[in-house]
């Protein structure tokens, strides 16, 4: 059975995006009026070209952008990408960059405000891109009925979200809507806030704790069941940093619950694909990542170098927008420059937030990529 936390009440469900509308589109003016920092973006090493692009974002989309992580996935070039709670339109219009005029991206979000302002730029950002025909477009709805809102079947090649799922009453209905949108190898790219436990009912009914993107945080456990029940592959872990509360009524009211903000790779594979382990090798050439593709935090692909992965991860190389960049060979063949690294040990696996949170909090490591080991490139700071 669904725990509590799962169950959708829908006079509830209209209470909070209520709530949520009159947070997103009236309290909050700027990020200086956010009162945790669920919903504010780590300095982290950005890629040239995605600096570049942020930088030609209009001011006020920009100062309206409230999300806890930048969700700019690898490989974009002519990708159909869907925005999820896209707000005032700024990482849309940085995707619309990266994947070009052939590629296309659509903003979904349920804030009227929100969307005007991300319409109001358009033809602003289009001509800023040299771009001679729109490849943005935003539509005002929910992103748990995005059939509703007119996203066709099988339609984009990528979903990205950032810091919108918590807000959403019922989660499971979102990802049902987005498995149902993505194409066959399509990837869910998101950013979000996760709970060390499932929401009491005082936490889930708070609203500043619903607008601040804590009252409706899943627990990373939940994330995975859903993910799995609906048809992804197992949830991967991108990053995970721990979540501060600058209010002494807001941490009275969340007690011993704890949360990260975590980004997460959810694939969708073909029905019935059969996985195998193999050895793969990385081409390099991917914008941005041209010797180093660091693809979760247990797996970074160094170009030239063999790797042994195991079955799922070989079967979501194989069947996504990567499968042009890498060599595939069976386990044991013999590949040129093999050099690289041997698979890792179960043991050595990291798919907890709170564990590769509390490593970053506690030494400074890498709250990013490539804390675990195996092939993966050496320690930073976060």
């Amino acid at each position: 059975a669904p725990s509590s936390s799962l169950t959708v009440d829908p006079t509830a469900a209209t209470e909070v995006w209520r709530a949520v509308q009159s947070y997103y589109g009236q309290v909050l003016k700027t990020s200086a009026d956010l009162q945790t920092n669920a919903c504010v973006t780590l300095a982290r090493s950005v890629p040239k070209h995605v600096q570049e692009a942020l930088q030609k974002v209009h001011e006020e989309v920009a100062l309206r952008y409230y999300g806890c992580g930048l969700v700019i996935p690898e490989r974009l070039e002519s990708c159909w990408i869907l925005d999820l709670g896209s707000g005032s339109g700024r990482d849309c219009y940085v995707l619309s960059q990266l994947a070009g005029e052939k590629g296309h991206v659509t903003g979904v979000d349920m804030t009227e405000g929100q969307v005007e302002v991300a319409k109001k730029y358009l033809s602003y950002h289009m001509k800023t891109h040299g771009f001679q025909t729109p490849s943005v477009d935003f539509i005002h709805g929910y992103i748990e009925k995005l059939a509703d809102a007119g996203v066709q079947e099988e339609s984009y090649d990528i979903a990205v979200s950032n810091c919108v799922i918590n807000l959403v009453p019922d989660k499971q209905q979102v990802l049902r809507e987005v498995h149902r949108a993505l194409k066959p190898g399509g990837e869910l790219y998101f950013s979000d806030v996760l709970a060390s436990l499932e929401m009491p009912e005082e936490i889930r009914t708070h609203k500043v704790l619903w607008g601040e993107c804590l009252g409706g945080a899943l627990s990373w456990k939940s994330l995975a069941d859903l993910a799995r029940n609906i048809g992804f592959c197992a949830p991967r872990l991108v990053a995970a940093s721990p979540i501060t509360v600058q209010n002494k009524e807001l941490e009275r009211a969340i007690g011993d619950c704890r949360f990260v903000s975590a980004t997460v790779r959810l694939f969708k594979l073909p029905p019935g694909e059969p996985a195998e382990r193999c050895q793969v090798v990385y081409n390099g050439g991917i914008t941005g990542h041209e010797k180093e593709l660091i693809f979760d935090v247990n797996f970074t692909f160094k170009q030239g170098d063999v790797v042994e992965v195991d079955e799922e991860t070989a079967a979501i190389l194989k069947n996504s927008r990567f499968a042009q960049d890498f060599l595939f060979r069976p386990v044991g063949e013999g590949l040129p420059r093999a050099g690289g690294c041997a698979a890792l040990a179960p043991e050595r696996i990291i798919t907890d937030p709170f564990k590769l949170a509390e490593e970053c909090d506690s030494t400074g490591s890498r709250c990013g990529p490539a804390v675990a080991g195996g092939c993966c490139r050496p320690e930073q700071s976060c």
